[in-house]
C-alpha cells in the first residue's frame, strides 16, 4: 500500500514533467511579484529574475531525468528480451 502511495510522487512522462514545471513557474512568479513589492527597484528585479531563472534550471533537470529513466527502462526491457 505504501509503495502505491509513493508511486504518486514519481514523474513518469513528459506531460507530468511539464505539469510540475508549470506549477513551479507559477510559484516562482508569485514569489517574484512579492519580491518586486517588497524590494522596489533593481534589487527586486534581480530577485524576480533569480526566482524565475531557477525554474529553467530545475525544468531542464526534470526533463533530462525523465528522458534518462525512459531510456534506461527501454534498455532493461531490451536486454531482458535478449
Amino acid at each position: 500500500m505504501l509503495r502505491k502511495f509513493g508511486r504518486l510522487f514519481v514523474i513518469k512522462t513528459r506531460f507530468e514533467a511539464f505539469a510540475v514545471i508549470y506549477a513551479l513557474s507559477l510559484g516562482a512568479v508569485e514569489r517574484g511579484k512579492a519580491y518586486l513589492t517588497e524590494y522596489p527597484g533593481f534589487g527586486g528585479q534581480l530577485l524576480f529574475l533569480a526566482a524565475t531563472g531557477a525554474v529553467f534550471i530545475a525544468g531542464a533537470k526534470i526533463l533530462d531525468a525523465v528522458r534518462m529513466e525512459t531510456e534506461a527502462r527501454e534498455r532493461a526491457e531490451a536486454s531482458a528480451e535478449a
